[in-house]
């Protein structure tokens, strides 16, 4: 049901969030850390995305794994 995602689009999304949090960095420094927070949560559920499956969803299947 959930397509799994190429290795280049993997790739070439991980370069676009690195590149995004340096290029934010300056800005996000002076930002309240709530906002800074919610800006990385973001950038860190971008990156560990691999396929089309929600991130929440993938996460929930791999804890339960580790629960049984």
């Amino acid at each position: 049901m959930y397509k799994p995602f190429s290795l280049f689009k993997i790739i070439l999304r991980r370069f676009f969030v690195v590149l995004a949090g340096l290029l934010s960095l300056p800005v996000v420094v002076f930002l309240p850390i709530s906002t800074r927070s919610r800006i990385y949560s973001y950038l860190h559920r971008y990156w560990l995305k691999t396929s089309n499956k929600p991130v929440w969803l993938k996460q929930t299947e791999h804890g339960a794994k580790e629960l049984y």
